[in-house]
């Protein structure tokens, strides 16, 4: 099987590229990006899923497209970045798909189509997107949805998952991971909000497992590992795998919110991108958490626990001595 990776010199991209490598004999990879990739150049070709000939060269010869490309980033700037890859690329990308005569596509969407503060949310939950990341999730959700609607012998699945952490990726679970093995994490509120999580090892195992069982029709799955852990039991499972006492100081949510509109103030008149903002504040005192029966009930099974993926994650960044220091930006 060729498969195309648009958007795979990054975290998840780089994780599912070894995956499938380690089978020659099955898969053929090829990945395109607007940038090199640390791991696996050999394979990568420059180009831009915004761009029609970028798209119509690349893709030729393909069977599987894996659309990962996107603007994710909360502090985007400007907004319109946000659709013109995340919309505008999965546009392109469906007729470059067409005129290759491709027919299978697996589109990394977001758990953050459903919005903040959701109870649970499964597939079939109304959208309520909150920032223009989740809208323009949505958004090309939607071009999709249309597209099959002309197009019923193709084959597209669509994975919502949600907050992806794992060894080299530097986001919002690894800043928090960080914090709170420092010894001088502030806990903003009671810490009973839950946070559904997904290791990388889990997820790009779950998107080898549709490339070979989910063939058909057009398909939605959320991927969240379970069990969700509330961010007291979070910190509770960084103290074991490091073997450490980790206090942790309660600070009520209007005194955290305050202090993230203070580092906005800050950022507008500096200009500066900074790790604190009243957005970020308010995910991490949301509780984030996603309903994944459907995916965990497909015949998949995760090759690795949730605490077997922060123990691996904890371990390779602040336990054993780094050998390089090549690492993967993300929210």
């Amino acid at each position: 099987m060729n498969i195309v990776l648009i958007g795979g010199s990054g975290f998840v991209g780089t994780r599912l590229l070894e995956l499938l490598r380690n089978e020659p004999e099955k898969y053929t990879c090829r990945n395109v990006d607007l940038l090199p990739s640390h791991f696996f150049n050999d394979v990568t070709a420059i180009g831009d899923v915004r761009k029609e000939e970028d798209m119509d060269r690349e893709l030729k010869g393909a069977d599987l497209v894996v659309l990962l490309a996107a603007q994710h980033r909360d502090d985007v700037s400007p907004v319109s970045l946000y659709y013109d890859t995340n919309v505008k690329g999965m546009e392109v990308t469906l007729k470059a798909m067409e005129k290759n005569g491709v027919r299978r596509l697996i589109f990394f969407s977001s758990v953050a189509v459903y919005g903040l503060n959701k109870v649970n949310p499964d597939e079939s939950h109304p959208i309520d997107p909150f920032n223009h990341y989740g809208k323009s999730k949505w958004e090309a959700e939607e071009v999709l949805r249309k597209w099959y609607e002309t197009h019923p012998d193709w084959n597209i699945d669509i994975v919502r998952p949600t907050v992806i952490f794992g060894e080299r990726n530097r986001g919002n679970v690894y800043n928090l991971l960080k914090q709170i093995s420092s010894g001088k994490f502030l806990m903003v509120g009671k810490g009973e909000n839950k946070k559904s999580m997904a290791y990388v090892g889990n997820i790009v195992a779950f998107v080898k497992y549709m490339i070979d069982n989910v063939t058909e029709g057009y398909n939605v799955f959320n991927y969240v590992d379970k069990p969700d852990n509330d961010m007291n039991l979070l910190v509770a499972t960084v103290s074991k795998v490091l073997n450490k006492h980790i206090p942790s100081t309660h600070f009520p949510y209007w005194l955290g919110m305050a202090g993230g509109y203070g580092f906005d103030l800050l950022a507008k008149i500096t200009g500066r991108k900074l790790a604190i903002s009243s957005v970020r504040v308010k995910k991490f005192c949301a509780t984030t958490q996603f309903d994944a029966t459907k995916a965990h009930g497909s015949g998949f099974k995760a090759p690795y626990s949730i605490e077997e993926g922060l123990r691996r994650t904890l371990e390779f960044e602040f336990v054993h001595p780094r050998t390089d220091d090549i690492l993967f930006i993300s929210e």
